[in-house]
């Protein structure tokens, strides 16, 4: 059973049985790691493509392989559990693949990417031709659309796909837009409600995520913290926001068991301020009611406030999840129990982050 941990990637892998093996996408290549069953020790067992930057795994259903995306490169795909690699990008004009993700629905499975600078491409034969959907690149405003650190070229960093009708769905722009298309990708609307000219970020999108109990209502995770909406994205409320624990977040995922459970990481602050810090003060906080009151969920997460947790994905099976983190020091973390509880199965690996995220990170002081 495999799993998947990446920074622009789906976050969500449903398995049949708990995972004995792991992929992770690091800035210098593909780590593999496994066990021999459940509960059974983690062991680095290898490392391929070694040299590029991944910034996505992918695990489309049915036996359609693996996709990895790469940062300043395009999309490869993996028929033997990622062991070996084949480019997959015909119809692939962008030079930068920042992001993946699939629509899953009755007439199959349809494969998405996105770059850097803002393009989108559609894959509807398992990724062997893609198309370009031009229109995006043509919403009001997208000249504006801009990312802090150099080039300065914002990116299309994830999505969101409506669980009954696959032309349906959101596409998050970092930064620069949360857009919504209902005709698979020909027109495309900005749902700007959570959007304030103040923002220090403004409408720096990270990722879109459904409320498992209710479709209509979706919550949106930002460089100024994290919003909920009731109507689809139509209004915002502000739900927690830079002065929180965790001011800066990045991924959100729902608990598999429990509806009203969701956990939440990043890091205390944003990246401009890791520069003169070198620290992020990475964690993971968990709500029990949906959103109303947090608690820490980073008992045997590291102590020391260097590492940014970049990536965090979970394993569903039968019975239970796991949740799995990685950080920017290169450390992956596991927890078996709803995120009371992490250890750490592997170290030493390349930092997983996103883009450049690490940079600001490096020149921090030894732990004592």
């Amino acid at each position: 059973m495999i799993a998947c941990l990446s920074t622009n990637g789906p976050s969500v892998r449903h398995l049949a049985a708990p995972p004995t093996r792991l992929l992770v996408a690091t800035l210098t290549g593909l780590d593999i790691v496994e066990r021999e069953k459940p509960g059974a020790p983690w062991i680095r067992k290898s490392h391929v493509l070694d040299g590029t930057h991944l910034s996505a795994l992918m695990i489309p259903p049915g036996d359609n392989g693996i996709f990895a995306s790469i940062h300043n490169g395009k999309i490869l795909h993996s028929s033997d559990d990622g062991e070996t690699w084949t480019p997959r990008d015909t119809g692939v004009s962008a030079t930068h693949i920042f992001s993946l993700g699939f629509c899953e629905h009755a007439g199959g499975v349809t494969l998405y990417a996105g770059s850097e600078p803002v393009s989108l491409f559609r894959s509807q034969n398992n990724g062997a031709t893609w198309e370009e959907l031009q229109a995006i690149q043509k919403v009001p405003g997208h000249e504006a659309w801009t990312f802090p650190p150099p080039p300065h070229l914002a990116h299309t960093k994830s999505y969101l796909f409506d669980l009954k009708n696959p032309d349906v769905f959101y596409v998050a722009i970092e930064q620069g837009a949360l857009l919504k298309t209902t005709d698979g990708g020909k027109t495309w609307r900005e749902l700007d409600g959570f959007f304030h000219p103040d923002d220090v970020w403004p409408k720096d999108v990270h990722r879109v995520v459904r409320d498992p109990k209710d479709p209509e209502t979706i919550f949106l995770v930002t460089g100024t913290g994290l919003y909920r909406s009731n109507d689809s994205g139509e209004n915002w409320t502000h739900v927690t926001t830079m002065s929180f624990r965790i001011g800066y977040p990045d991924q959100l995922i729902f608990s598999p068991l429990d509806p009203q459970t969701f956990f939440m990481s990043g890091a205390e602050r944003d990246p401009r301020t890791w520069r003169q810090s070198h620290e992020a003060h990475g964690t993971v906080l968990r709500s029990n009611d949906g959103g109303a009151t947090w608690q820490d969920a980073n008992t045997g997460l590291p102590n020391t406030g260097r590492a940014n947790i970049e990536a965090m994905n979970v394993a569903v099976y039968p019975g239970g999840f796991t949740l799995f983190a990685g950080n920017t020091d290169g450390e992956i973390y596991a927890s078996d129990d709803s995120g009371a509880n992490w250890t750490c199965i592997v170290s030493g690996l390349k930092p997983i982050s996103k883009g450049g995220h690490f940079r600001n990170l490096q020149d921090a002081p030894a732990a004592a």
